[in-house]
């Protein structure tokens, strides 16, 4: 980049003083907020990740430096929010990956849950309901518990969690009874996603990946 294109340094300061108001903001929020869903600390949120975002890269581009932290901004995984500013409905999409990493102790356990259910002399113990059938077994299984029993108890039932996440997406108006039952996730549009929450074991390797850097300019673009 040439001297002509860099930032000034009183930008860059200007920058740092905009990260210390939005913290400011963002703190003032939180400790003022009203529920887990709180707008105002989401604008802060918001506004802290765009201010953090703007002083990055006017250091970097002035000073050949980088922050030693990073804030997730919404850009990062979802186009801008274009959905009605007062949302009247919303629905919640989640996916959850799943490896079946012990099939002995998920067979068992779907098993035992198919004996219970036929209850005392409800069938011969010549005739197995899972067998060695996985898909039974998980038939079996997600028919008997709820996804975030499951979620909570999976290494009881053999499996192993993959990446998972969460969509809000917001609404306009209440879907009809069984109007998407087909298609459940045709319509999942990213633009009225109002916030989501990813689980993954890429972000624990980032996390050590940090941890062995060293130095104020180790973390490059």
């Amino acid at each position: 980049m040439s001297d002509a294109a860099q930032p000034t340094a009183a930008e860059v300061r200007a920058a740092a003083e905009a990260v210390k108001t939005a913290i400011d903001r963002h703190l003032d929020a939180v400790e003022r907020r009203t529920g887990d869903d709180d707008p105002a600390v989401y604008d802060a949120f918001n506004a802290l990740a765009a201010a953090a975002e703007v002083y990055d890269e006017l250091l970097y581009d002035r000073h050949d430096e980088v922050t030693p932290f990073e804030i997730p901004g919404a850009d990062d995984s979802l186009p801008p929010y274009a959905g009605p500013a007062e949302p009247s409905a919303l629905s919640v999409l989640i996916r959850r990956d799943y490896v079946v990493a012990e099939p002995p102790r998920l067979l068992a356990q779907a098993q035992r849950l198919a004996d219970l259910d036929a209850g005392p002399g409800g069938r011969p113990d010549t005739a197995p309901v899972v067998g060695t059938s996985v898909h039974a077994a998980l038939g079996v299984l997600f028919g008997e518990y709820e996804p975030d029993e499951i979620a909570s108890r999976h290494k009881e039932f053999g499996l192993e969690e993959g990446d998972s996440t969460l969509w809000v997406s917001a609404a306009e108006a209440p879907a009809e009874p069984g109007e998407w039952l087909g298609a459940p996730f045709e319509d999942a549009d990213p633009e009225l996603v109002v916030c989501r929450f990813d689980v993954s074991a890429v972000f624990d390797e980032d996390d050590e990946d940090d941890d062995d850097l060293a130095g104020p300019a180790a973390g490059g673009r």
